[in-house]
């Protein structure tokens, strides 16, 4: 349980009156909680998943690639099955969905965690996450560049 407040007594009574009532223990200051570090300074409190960034990286065999520098490329264009199939294209140019669809979706899951602290990834993730029910090459080609631009600096927050 996380008890916080503006006020260090009532903070302290809350905690004590919990104590009363439950068998718990007093881990001390916030490190680390559902995934996120805190790191208090006289500036303010700093939220970052960097651990959980790097885990990220390390699931999808991502360790040797180089970072990217932007979250996302404004030149490839991301379009659904649905559309590539009423758009009328030469057979070569199509793209069949993924074989393995939840791979795709569970890379997006996690992404889409990371919005809490990285704000910066939100608009691709929200734009990769439109995908979700058939996924192409080029829509994990895209998640995989999101990846790679969280490499670049992992503890930001």
């Amino acid at each position: 349980m996380l008890v916080t407040g503006s006020s260090l007594k009532l903070i302290e009574d809350t905690k004590k009156a919990l104590q009363l009532a439950f068998n718990m223990k007093d881990l001390g200051e916030l490190k680390y909680f559902l995934g996120i570090e805190f790191v208090r300074s006289a500036e303010g409190i700093l939220m970052h998943q960097r651990k959980y960034i790097l885990e990220l990286i390390s699931e999808v065999g991502m360790t040797a690639a180089r970072p990217a520098g932007t979250p996302i490329d404004i030149n490839v264009k991301l379009t659904s099955k649905l559309y590539d199939d009423h758009l009328s294209k030469q057979p070569e140019e199509l793209e069949d969905p993924l074989v393995d669809q939840t791979m795709y979706q569970k890379l997006i899951g996690k992404l889409l965690y990371l919005n809490m602290t990285r704000p910066d990834i939100s608009f691709s993730t929200q734009t990769l996450s439109q995908f979700l029910q058939q996924p192409k090459k080029s829509h994990m080609d895209a998640a995989l560049r999101v990846i790679k631009y969280l490499k670049r600096q992992p503890g930001q927050g």
